[in-house]
This record gives C-alpha cells, sequence and structure tokens, in this order.
C-alpha cells in the first residue's frame, strides 16, 4: 500500500513545479501571437511584386535552374552576353556573323527566323524546330538519364572538360559531325559545321549549365569550352509571357500588377480576424489558477479511510485479497524466496518456518473470502501472526 507521507513531516501543502499544461496556459497567446507574426511574415515574401517563379538556363535568374553563374563567368572572361528573347532580337544582335546564338527554349519564338540568323549556335535540348535550326541532326526515341558521363571522344572542348552532368535527348548528327558523351545508341553531344559557315553544337540536356549543377564534376569547364569561344554571345530564353496572353493595355503587367486591389485587403483582414479570434479563445477561460499540489496526507489517516470504504460497501473479499498479498509481498524475501515463487513453495517454506499446519497456512493466504467481519478480523490477527514468527526465528 502506497503512502505520501514521510517521517518528520507535518500535514502542511508544499509547493511543486509547473506542470506543462499550467506552463501552456500562461505562454499560448505569446506563442500564438509568435505563429501570427511568422505567418505574415511569410504572407509577406509570397505577395511580393518581385517574387516570381524560375526561369531554367536564364543567364538573369539566381535560382537553381537558371544560369546566373555561369553568364558572370562569361563576362569574368570579356564574353559579351546579351539576354534576348525572341526571334527578332536574336537577329538584331546578329551582325556580320561573328557571334554565337545559344538557344535554349524556341516556345512561343519564331524557328524560321532563328534559322536565317548567322554565326555559330549552341542549341540545348530537343527544342522545337529542330530540323531546321540543326539539319541533320536525328533524336532518338527515349530519353537519357542526366548523369555524369565520360565524353569518349576526340572533341577538344569535352576532353578538357572530362566527365560532366549530361543526359536528355539522344542524337545522330549529319555525316561528319562528332558525337561525344555517349548514351545508348547515340550521344548526348553532337558538333558539325554548318555549309554555310560556323559550327553548331547539340546538347541533349542543359542541366550541367545551371547554377545548381555549374561546380560538379567538369559541367563548368564544358560550359564555358562551348560558350566562351571569345565570340560574343546572344542568349535565348523563352519569353516570360506568350505572346497571345498579352491583351491590349496590358502589355508588359506582371500577375501582381494584374491582381485586384481587394485581394491584399482580404488577406489583411484574415490576419487581423484571426489574431482577435485567438485572444478572445485564449481569454474566455479566465485567469489560471495555481493549486499546491500533493496535499500530504498522514499514512495512519489513509489506512483508515481505505478501511472505512472496505467496510461501507462490505468489500470483506477485496479486503482479504491486500492483506494476504501485502502478507505475501513481505514474506517471499524473508523465506528466501523470489518473487516468481509458486503457491506451494511460498506455503511449505512458510509451514516449515513457524511449524503451522500447511492447509491451515494455504487456507489463510490463498483460501475463500472470509463471510463476515468477525472472519476478517481473524484472517487479519492469523497473517500477523505468522509474520511475527517469521520475523523472529
Amino acid at each position: 500500500m502506497s503512502v505520501l507521507t514521510r517521517p518528520g513531516e507535518t500535514g502542511e501543502s508544499s509547493s511543486t513545479s509547473p506542470t506543462a499544461r499550467s506552463t501552456w496556459r500562461s505562454s499560448r497567446l505569446f506563442v500564438l501571437l509568435g505563429a501570427l507574426v511568422v505567418l505574415a511574415a511569410v504572407l509577406g515574401v509570397l505577395l511580393r511584386p518581385d517574387q516570381g517563379p524560375s526561369r531554367p538556363l536564364d543567364p538573369a535568374d539566381t535560382s537553381f535552374a537558371g544560369s546566373k553563374a555561369l553568364a558572370e563567368l562569361l563576362r569574368d572572361r570579356g564574353v559579351t552576353v546579351d539576354r534576348v528573347d525572341s526571334a527578332q532580337a536574336a537577329a538584331g544582335k546578329a551582325g556580320t556573323g561573328d557571334r554565337l546564338l545559344l538557344i535554349t527554349d524556341t516556345t512561343f519564338i519564331d524557328e524560321f527566323g532563328l534559322a536565317e540568323v548567322p554565326g555559330d549556335r549552341l542549341i540545348v535540348g530537343d527544342v522545337l524546330g529542330m530540323e531546321l535550326l540543326a539539319p541533320g541532326v536525328r533524336t532518338e526515341p527515349g530519353q537519357a538519364r542526366t548523369r555524369s558521363r565520360e565524353p569518349e571522344c576526340g572533341l577538344p572542348a569535352a576532353t578538357a572538360a572530362g566527365s560532366a552532368h549530361l543526359g536528355g535527348a539522344i542524337m545522330r548528327g549529319p555525316s561528319g559531325s562528332t558525337g561525344c558523351y555517349p548514351a545508348d545508341d547515340g550521344h548526348t553531344l553532337v558538333r558539325f559545321a554548318n555549309p554555310e559557315g560556323g559550327v553548331t553544337t547539340v546538347v541533349g540536356d542543359g542541366s550541367f549549365m545551371s547554377n545548381q549543377r555549374l561546380a560538379e564534376d567538369g559541367n563548368a569547364a564544358l560550359a564555358l569550352n562551348l560558350i566562351g569561344t571569345g565570340k560574343a554571345v546572344t542568349w535565348l530564353v523563352r519569353p516570360e509571357t506568350p505572346p497571345a496572353a498579352r491583351l491590349p493595355g496590358e502589355e508588359g503587367k506582371s500577375m501582381y500588377e494584374l491582381m485586384p486591389g481587394g485581394i491584399r485587403w482580404a488577406i489583411y483582414m484574415a490576419i487581423i480576424a484571426l489574431a482577435v479570434t485567438v485572444y478572445w479563445r485564449g481569454r474566455r477561460l479566465g485567469p489560471v489558477v495555481t493549486e499546491k499540489l500533493p496535499v500530504i496526507v498522514r499514512a495512519a489517516e489513509t489506512v483508515e479511510g481505505r478501511g472505512r470504504l472496505y467496510r461501507a460497501r462490505r468489500a470483506r473479499e477485496r479486503a482479504a485479497d491486500a492483506l494476504r498479498e501485502g502478507t505475501i509481498d513481505r514474506l517471499t524475501p524473508r523465506l528466501g524466496l523470489g518473487s516468481g515463487a509458486g503457491r506451494h513453495e511460498i506455503v511449505a517454506a512458510l509451514a516449515a518456518r513457524t511449524a503451522q499446519d500447511a492447509q491451515d497456512v494455504g487456507a489463510a493466504l490463498y483460501g475463500p473470502a472470509p463471510g463476515d467481519d468477525a472472519g476478517l478480523v481473524g484472517l487479519a490477527t492469523y497473517l500477523e501472526t505468522l509474520e511475527r514468527q517469521v520475523s523472529e526465528l
């Protein structure tokens, strides 16, 4: 039977440390207000007008998919990099054909106009209009997994770079072309001379030029060797807004500029309503009441209280079981038995130590419950006698 008293203690209450529930109740308002501040900051970042999606292989994009790092490396080497997003702009930069045209995407771009731009070309991926931009190049069905590959060719730009992160389109070049970085039955890089002058290079995937992959393997070296030939670069990217999507009077406007002004105010009102609701729900239970627990109760009062409960409910069987369990727990180690000893072992050992009849000992420890209060008192007296005899031996 567990007791909450200790020797020499009085019945006065003692203070205890705060529980997890009381700590949460006292600080939840500050936690929720902090969460609201974080939520407002996140919404502010998401609603910033200059926040937009990443633009793959864009020399002005600093995200993982962009190519801002490669463009800066080229400029550090003295190479002029001009970003354009239309065939007309690329043709305007062409001049006498002493530039390199880097094509990363031809979606929404006039590929017929691009085919007339003179000079060297570097085509990234299986873009639309490949048959016009790179005549004689055939793409095989399927895609090669983008991974680190060895050049396995004699092209100086590839052999100097070594392994690179390539994959994507699997290609076969025209007669006299050079294929590098093989994949399945083709190559992921093909270079050949144009009949009208200049060199065309096609790579199956441009991930080696991205900000995320540029520092891996020989990616930076391969990109610089292919692009940094000393010629100025016309870097063609996909238009940020398709021409067909621009309505009269809305040219150049972003999605955030086209968003109705009431959307932002609706978000602000929702944040204020949430803050008011949190404050109201947090105050509805009133102030926190601190209770000093536990209350220390004397052992005698605990025993007497439990005894009165047993007597009120006439729980003789439960009282007898409590007496027997306590007696067995105290006598088992004194008899030299383990905690897993069986009833027969305990009865035999106790009968031998006390010279009592084994049947009487067994009935006292494991017999039926007393039928009345007198029998319960007699059982308690007999068990106490057994403990006293074992203690005196």
